[in-house]
């Protein structure tokens, strides 16, 4: 039987008779060539009416594209935490795109997409990074000859750049949170070792050697040793230890979760008016706290473990005080020897 005998989008071959359209899975056909059964089959499939999962086989849509990254070196290289959060955005793809053809998405669709999230431009660019990974995911397979989120620019927003906890505020909660309370131990945890909070909430008894604390950072995968100061061992002094997790859940048989600490946190944050001061800006306290105490760049890495040009963002607030304090002083000096 030759093609040209055949409907359009039918094709032979050697174990029957199959629909083959571009964009559409491929579907065996059950009915003899010819049959009034061929063609109301042949006439279902056309109008969406036959979908049978077992003889549609995987097409290249959004969800079987998110299905390969998956178990590509790609994602599985990704920090556990990162992994997490494009998970969130990977789900919602699915959900409104999942079978469409990312092979036909153009760059007008990417930032249709991220308009329609524009009253949450967190979210709207987040979801931007994450499909732009994706979609040279998609490239690199084969499937798609562009990424048309390729330089599409985010959103821009008038972001308030995260500060340090003001004295005063600090000791607020000090007061607020007695020692023997978690909310006391994380953030004495936070402000005393300069970690990220994810690493704190992994913190172990057993990461206490030599009178500091062992650590591994999820995030840069660095090793660090950090010395333990007085007020952070205090804390430590009067911690239960009923798990191998310094801050554990209200049970104390695992580890506290970051949205039971966050949570928690708020809650105090709320109670002494700081609220637009939150756990990572502990961390600026502490990048903060050891400039002011006459660090310089390589002394400030070495305990919080960032690189020199994030030492440089986290404490130029309190750098630039310092280094007017300094001008001002040679500015007085110069004038009284004058």
């Amino acid at each position: 039987m030759a093609k040209r005998e055949l409907p359009k989008h039918i094709y032979r071959q050697k174990n029957g008779l199959y629909f083959q359209r571009r964009g559409w899975p491929s579907y065996k056909i059950k009915n003899e060539f010819g049959s009034p059964e061929f063609w109301a089959e042949y006439s279902d499939i056309l109008n969406g009416a036959i979908k049978p999962k077992s003889k549609f086989v995987s097409s290249r849509n959004f969800s079987s594209l998110i299905d390969h990254y998956h178990k590509s070196p790609r994602y599985r290289r990704l920090k556990p935490r990162t992994a997490l959060d494009y998970d969130k955005y990977l789900s919602f793809f699915k959900s409104i795109m999942g079978d469409a053809n990312p092979a036909k998405m153009q760059r007008k669709d990417v930032i249709r997409l991220r308009d329609a999230n524009a009253d949450k431009p967190y979210f709207a660019n987040y979801s931007l990074r994450v499909l732009r990974v994706l979609m040279e995911h998609c490239v690199d397979l084969g499937w798609s000859e562009y990424n048309p989120a390729k330089g599409v620019q985010e959103i821009k927003t008038d972001k308030k750049a995260r500060e340090p906890w003001p004295h005063e505020l600090l000791e607020a909660y000090r007061t607020r949170c007695p020692i023997g309370t978690r909310e006391r131990l994380v953030m004495e945890l936070c402000v005393g070792t300069g970690q990220r909070i994810g690493d704190v909430l992994e913190m172990r008894w057993g990461d206490i050697q030599d009178g500091g604390f062992v650590i591994r950072q999820n995030k840069t995968a660095k090793e660090l040793w950090v010395p333990i100061l007085p007020e952070l061992q205090t804390a430590l002094d009067a911690a239960s230890r009923h798990s191998v997790f310094i801050l554990t859940n209200e049970r104390g048989t695992n580890r506290w979760s970051y949205r039971g600490a966050s949570q928690a946190v708020r809650k105090v944050r709320e109670s002494v008016g700081a609220l637009d001061f939150d756990i990572h800006s502990w961390r600026y306290n502490a990048a903060c706290e050891l400039v002011e105490a006459g660090c310089g760049d390589d002394l400030v890495a070495a305990v919080t473990g960032q690189s020199p040009a994030m030492v440089q963002h986290y404490t130029k607030k309190v750098r630039q005080k310092i280094r007017a304090i300094q001008a001002q002083q040679k500015r007085t000096e110069q004038k009284q020897n004058v």
